[in-house]
């Protein structure tokens, strides 16, 4: 018997929001790491804000909304909450009823600085590191560093002359429109005399000979070798020395007392970075140049060398996870200090969906 289509819905549901949710939904068990690691921050959120006033958005369905937008790859805030109106499922992540009115997108960009201020991101990716080392999860001794370029949100048509008056419009142009049209061929540029205005800190770099050279940042990671999941991060400048500079920064700040090791590939292999590792107690376990070297046979020789080299591979997976699906391929957010933030942000999601899926396995 052919069924019939009601021309009206229904007024009322009586059916929670949490049932709607299927039992074996990936979100369910991510939610839960999210939640623990949030209560974790309570103390750090009632730091944030006054005592009287009007109530605010509370902090935890901020930090679940900027989770969503990384987990699924939602490309700006805007689209964020309209997405966040309908969808069921974000509503129930995020920890509204589907009653409950969504707030305005600026809610984001006034919250940013408060979050930044009380270095909440950090705090963040802290307690999802606790939980994974409470469920020994986290190789204690070997670990892998790399780096990579993430491009910023600024066009190369902002990087003008350091010393160019401002509102310049000497350049180039076609006579209409604000996208100017601009002709960089002849002309020297580099970071000592040139800057962007649009994001200041981002540099020009490129990823090796024969790249085009872009305005980026430097993103850091430091990955344990058990399972890849990230222990550290660090954005810099994107310099000539900024990996070895940062692989120094994060290995000096590794835990524990007994020697480790680091695996890097070849742009590690580097006197000051190999002396500098022993230094912080930590064995360099770089790829070695044809030529150059700065590696021997003291530290080659050792079968856990080898296995370094096959197990620093899992690094390469972070940074395509951040790029591919956190969003990092290119940013949208200005600024070392924000950057900075959105990057270990993107971090701790990383590790609490891999986290998800080794505690389904254990």
């Amino acid at each position: 018997m052919r069924g019939k289509t009601t021309g009206q819905s229904a007024m009322f549901s009586y059916r929670p929001l949490e049932d709607r949710i299927p039992r074996n939904h990936p979100l369910r068990e991510i939610r839960k790491i999210v939640d623990r690691a949030l209560g974790e921050l309570s103390a750090t959120f009632d730091a944030m804000y006054a005592q009287i006033g009007r109530p605010s958005i509370p902090s935890e369905q901020l930090i679940r909304a900027m989770l969503i937008q990384v987990l699924f790859s939602i490309r700006s805030e805007r689209q964020l909450m309209e997405e966040l109106d309908f969808n069921l499922l974000y509503r129930w992540f995020v920890g509204l009823s589907m009653d409950d009115l969504v707030w305005n997108h600026s809610t984001f960009s006034k919250n940013r600085d408060r979050l930044l201020l009380h270095d909440v991101a950090e705090r963040f990716f802290e307690a999802i590191k606790g939980q994974a080392a409470a469920k020994k999860l986290l190789s204690p001794d070997h670990f892998t560093v790399d780096g990579t370029l993430l491009e910023a949100s600024a066009s190369l048509k902002s990087f003008r002359p350091k010393e160019a008056p401002p509102g310049n419009d000497d350049r180039p142009g076609d006579g209409g429109g604000r996208n100017e049209m601009v002709d960089f061929k002849g002309q020297k540029r580099s970071n000592a005399t040139h800057q962007s205005t649009t994001d200041p800190d981002a540099l020009l770099a490129r990823k090796g000979d024969g790249k085009e050279a872009k305005l980026c940042y430097a993103g850091h990671l430091l990955t344990e070798n058990r399972h890849g999941l990230i222990v550290d991060t660090e954005l810099t400048q994107a310099t000539g020395t900024a990996e070895c500079e940062a692989a120094l920064t994060m290995a000096a700040r590794l835990p524990g007392v007994g020697r480790k090791t680091m695996g890097a590939d070849k742009n590690y292999d580097q006197r000051g970075l190999v002396e500098g590792a022993r230094a912080c107690n930590v064995t360099p376990h770089v790829a070695r140049k044809r030529q150059c070297t700065a590696v021997d046979g003291r530290t080659t020789r050792h079968a856990s060398y080898a296995q370094s080299q096959k197990r620093r591979k899992l690094v390469e997976e972070r940074f395509g996870w951040l790029k591919d699906i956190g969003g990092l391929r290119k940013l949208r957010h200005r600024g070392l200090a924000k950057v900075r933030w959105v990057f270990t942000f993107a971090a701790a999601a990383c590790n609490a969906v891999l986290m998800r899926r080794l505690l389904a396995m254990a």
